[in-house]
């Protein structure tokens, strides 16, 4: 393997023979690198994918009223239908909840002050149970507690974003932010996974239905069901929009008298379509890979026609079959050996540089490939090309010296 004669004969007929060692090398390359690329976008999809759903629980349900747009028991259509404390307190008594909340937040963006400092973020009035619903992770202090919501406590936990755009190095927890014109006392300081949700403050639905003239209005109610199978989530969100309809006189078929979510059902059928994009990725890299080998196997069957008769001399010389085809072996792996490390090398680093210069978009992010992955592909890419290139030189080697010699 280590013949410095077999080496330099390698390199003498590789630069004898430039155009066929690049056409070799970039039907390798080009197949690693196809398949990195595909891979890397189809990861990234991914990933974006994951991240949108990161933020909130996943087998969560999602109620929120709407407008009616069948007539029912003699009403027209066009009524609203705002959900309210009171079917809030019916879904509460429902077994099988295991956390639960209600929230409605101010439209757009509110002026947060403290000192001089101001900064826009959006305020949401929540329960409790927002804290493991929205996967908050507290650093200091707390969340909102029942305490706060039962005496309108005007108290509020807030991110590190705002901490860091009001507050700056000074420590947040006790002191008061003006939002609108209302004090609110910050008792928590916490992170989320979602980056959306870090540009907000959380205080108690009670205080925000008080002091913003409310009522018992909310405009969402989400939970998480002790039982997370979709069947059992799905069985559930039935049996609550039964429940709601009958409290507010809409028909049952009415889809836009009420809008519901199951994150369970909406994250399988994400991902479904991910795994879907994923089986594709890899048909395109496979056949890729193919076209590769099939373009090494056709170029190896050039080499050893070409030296048939070199093949005969050497036979006539005394050299064994397996020395014969074992040269052609080596120059064929260190082809494709090179060339295709060159491929991965250029497919990763595209991938490292295109969120540079590709839009960010929530449902694309981090574009990136398993790097194990990645090298055994390139290992099956170059055993496959020198096995494509094995057998034309097996059977080259099997023949008669005195028939090779002969050969055109």
């Amino acid at each position: 393997m280590f013949d410095l004669d077999k080496w330099q004969e390698i390199f003498s007929t590789i630069a004898k023979n430039r155009l066929r060692t690049f056409l070799t090398a970039f039907s390798v390359s080009w197949g690693i690198f196809m398949l990195i690329i595909l891979l890397g976008a189809g990861n990234g999809l991914q990933n974006g994918v994951a991240q949108e759903f990161k933020g909130d629980a996943l087998n969560s349900l999602w109620l929120e009223g709407g407008q009616t747009s069948i007539p029912y028991n003699g009403l027209k259509p066009g009524r609203d239908i705002r959900l309210t404390m009171d079917d809030f307190k019916e879904i509460k008594a429902m077994p099988g909840i295991q956390w639960l909340s209600s929230r409605f937040s101010r439209r757009g963006s509110q002026d947060l002050s403290y000192k001089k400092e101001h900064g826009s973020f959006a305020i949401i009035a929540c329960l409790p149970d927002d804290q493991f619903l929205e996967n908050t992770t507290i650093h200091e202090g707390r969340f909102i507690n029942q305490i706060d919501v039962d005496e309108y406590r005007k108290v509020c936990a807030i991110s590190t974003n705002v901490k860091k755009a009001l507050f700056k190095d000074e420590n947040p927890i006790g002191n008061y932010i003006n939002a609108s014109g209302i004090p609110y006392k910050v008792i928590g300081l916490f992170t989320d996974e979602a980056e959306r949700d870090m540009n907000r403050i959380y205080i108690p639905l009670s205080t925000a239905q008080r002091a913003y003239n409310y009522a018992d209005k909310t405009d969402v109610i989400w939970m998480v069901p002790r039982d997370k199978s979709l069947q059992a989530s799905n069985r559930m969100l039935e049996e609550i929009k039964t429940m709601l309809a009958l409290r507010h006189n809409f028909n049952m078929e009415d889809e836009k008298a009420l809008e519901a979510y199951n994150n369970t059902e909406q994250f399988k059928r994400i991902t479904d379509v991910m795994d879907g994009i994923r089986m594709f990725v890899w048909i395109i890299g496979i056949f890729t890979i193919i076209a590769g080998i099939v373009g090494v196997s056709n170029i190896m069957m050039i080499v050893v026609k070409e030296r048939t008769k070199e093949i005969g001399i050497r036979k006539a010389l005394g050299a064994t079959p397996w020395s014969v085809v074992s040269m052609i072996l080596m120059e064929s792996v260190y082809v494709t050996a090179i060339a295709g490390y060159t491929g991965l090398v250029l497919g990763v680093g595209l991938l490292e540089l295109a969120p540079q210069f590709i839009p960010e978009s929530p449902f694309f992010k981090n574009p990136e490939v398993d790097f194990s992955t990645a090298i055994n592909a390139t290992i099956v890419l170059i055993i496959a090309g020198s096995l494509a290139g094995f057998f034309p030189s097996l059977n080259a080697s099997r023949i008669k010296p005195i028939v090779a010699l002969r050969d055109e």
